[in-house]
């Protein structure tokens, strides 16, 4: 259902973006991946064996966003990964600003990717954005993503209706084993992705495959739309 499709993925160069730029080539979409890093959209497009364009740009300035999408034109599917780690930080001893910049880097990202791009989606297209576990199961030191998640989440059913017959979504993932916690000490890091493992039902973590698969459903599902959907490994429940 997605042969000849144009998909659109703003953070596509890596993690869940590029495994969802990967299904989606995989299944004969012509993807066009976005990111802020010429290198890893390179590295990402040998990846792909050249079955991609990349497109390069800080989607942080509302204008950029706006200049990207009228010199691509029209397209099918908009996928919007945007947001990176966020430290843990008191809600007390944090500066609004910061909190300010978690909202900046994520809702504020996808906000203006769907409201700019939704202008060139055919009608029989969809958007999918992305949320987190913090919107449903907060944890302390942090509430400003946990608003943010919350926001997004708030945002995709609000689209739903708005922006219909293009359907609106969103991925909630858990934890994910992507290269943003390559920054973490290596056993650091195990030590976390072991003690969620773990914890959860399903027994390890999640990879991008996992969640690439959802942002497939939700381009080829014609009936689903205002919908949060959790991949999380029933985080939950644990």
């Amino acid at each position: 259902m997605l042969q000849g499709k144009r998909v659109v993925i703003v953070g596509g160069s890596s993690g869940i973006g590029l495994a969802g730029a990967k299904a989606a080539a995989q299944h004969g979409a012509h993807v066009i991946i976005v990111g802020r890093s010429e290198e890893k959209l390179r590295v990402a497009i040998e990846q792909m064996n050249g079955k991609a364009e990349a497109h390069p740009g800080d989607f942080q300035a509302e204008e950029n966003i706006k200049g990207f999408f009228d010199k691509i034109g029209m397209f099918d599917h908009l996928v919007v990964t945007a947001g990176g780690r966020v430290l843990p930080s008191s809600f007390a001893d944090t500066p609004t600003s910061i909190a300010r910049s978690v909202l900046d880097g994520k809702f504020w990202v996808q906000y203006n990717v769907a409201k700019h791009g939704a202008r060139h989606i055919s009608p029989a297209g969809s958007i999918t954005l992305f949320s987190g576990l913090f919107s449903q199961r907060p944890s302390s030191g942090f509430a400003a993503l946990a608003a943010n998640n919350g926001a997004i989440e708030a945002l995709g059913r609000a689209l739903a209706v708005e922006l219909a017959p293009i359907r609106v979504n969103v991925i909630s993932p858990g934890l994910v084993d992507t290269p943003i916690y390559d920054q973490m000490p290596e056993e650091q890091r195990k030590s976390m992705f072991a003690a969620a493992a773990n914890a959860l039902p399903v027994g390890r973590v999640g990879r991008p495959e996992d969640v690439a698969q959802t942002i497939i459903y939700l381009m080829q599902n014609g009936y689903t739309t205002g919908c949060v959907l959790d991949v999380n490994g029933g985080a939950r429940l644990a």
